[in-house]
């Protein structure tokens, strides 16, 4: 009982956290200034957000934020790593399935490019060396859902930080993709 009212609370926070984002749609995302100033213009896409009909992904992962990290982990109850969040989110919200390693999904659906991105788009870095390291789900305002690291929880972050701003390797559009097939 317990567990239903956390788990309808979370999704009730979730929901007005879109609508928050949503409302706010006119005003303007300026990214912060860094030290890292050449991963701005990569990132400046981002400051104007589209729609392209896939915020019931933004919802269901902002809906999982602060269930715990676990290497290999692929559900709510047993954890996540990002690319498990990344697969049961697109599966659970919009029935697409997806691959299970970010370097496979690096090649599903469509780079964005410097469109302005949409919430459930797919974000990628570089976080080791290779281009494609990490994941998350961009979730509209210049934030992004993501599991980034042991011992951590889901969170959600800003891609203008310092730290994922110069590690910000592309968005890619899997959704509208996935349904225009």
């Amino acid at each position: 009982m317990l567990l239903k009212l956390y788990k309808s609370s979370l999704r009730l926070l979730a929901l007005l956290t879109l609508s928050t984002l949503t409302l706010s749609a006119c005003s303007t995302f300026s990214p912060r200034t860094t030290s890292g100033a050449s991963s701005i213009p990569k990132i400046a896409h981002f400051k104007n957000d589209t729609s392209v009909g896939s915020e019931d992904i933004s919802i269901a992962a902002i809906g999982l934020v602060g269930v715990p990290y676990r290497y290999g982990g692929n559900t709510p109850a047993g954890g996540f790593d990002c690319s498990g969040l990344i697969v049961y989110v697109f599966n659970k919200s919009s029935g697409i399935k997806l691959p299970r390693t970010i370097q496979q999904m690096s090649n599903v659906g469509k780079g964005i490019g410097q469109q302005a991105p949409a919430p459930g788009d797919l974000v990628f870095f570089n976080t080791t060396g290779e281009r494609y390291s990490h994941a998350g789900i961009y979730v509209g305002k210049g934030r992004f859902v993501h599991a980034p690291s042991a011992g951590g929880t889901v969170r959600l972050d800003r891609i203008d930080t310092p730290y994922w701003a110069s590690r910000y390797t592309e968005a890619r559009r899997v959704a509208s993709a996935a349904t225009s097939n």
